[in-house]
């Protein structure tokens, strides 16, 4: 039930997240080193973020079925959970001394997280790409969080221990509706 996110290819223009400009240098005790390792860990969540907030919302819009209503509250609240964590992230970067997104294509150099532009999509496949991209975002999640411990960087693993837990449930409850689907077909 897990897909593959392959990481999509480099474009030729790159937008550097490290080092900060020296107008943008926040002071920090992190060695610069540890300061990248945190800044390249982070970024490619909040990228993945943006792109999972907007296929969210795209299912959102684009419902339709028996349990709209419920999902269509489901996927709204989701969505507002994962627009949440985009700027507590964001901002995180910027007070160890990164910088962070800086527009849609950094997003669409840095998503893991497939899009989906298909003019139609059922509701039970919309769970479950939903379920399947919670599973990736929370392992990618963790693995940042091992960066932030490795670098010194308690408040950052902090926040992704918070932001782990929301991701986690969301996964949940997305699961959960599955396995309704599963039984009830």
């Amino acid at each position: 039930m897990t897909t593959t996110h392959p990481k999509k290819a480099q474009s030729a223009v790159s937008v550097k997240s490290f080092p900060a400009p020296k107008q943008l240098s926040t002071v920090t005790d992190l060695k610069p080193d540890e300061t990248q390792q945190i800044t390249e860990a982070v970024n490619p969540l909040i990228a993945d973020l943006f792109a999972l907030y907007v296929k969210t919302k795209n299912y959102h819009w684009h419902l339709a079925g028996s349990h709209f209503n419920d999902y269509h509250k489901l996927f709204d609240k989701q969505a507002d959970q994962t627009f949440a964590a985009i700027d507590i992230l964001a901002e995180r970067v910027r007070r160890v001394g990164g910088t962070t997104i800086r527009s849609i294509s950094h997003i669409g150099h840095l998503q893991t997280i497939d899009d989906d532009n298909n003019e139609f999509v059922s509701a039970g496949e919309m769970i479950r790409h939903l379920m399947e991209d919670h599973q990736h975002l929370v392992q990618n999640q963790r693995a940042a969080h091992q960066v932030c411990e490795k670098c010194r960087d308690v408040a950052t693993a902090s926040l992704l221990e918070n932001i782990i837990d929301e991701t986690e449930r969301s996964k949940w409850f997305l699961f959960e509706i599955l396995q309704g689907m599963n039984n009830t077909d």
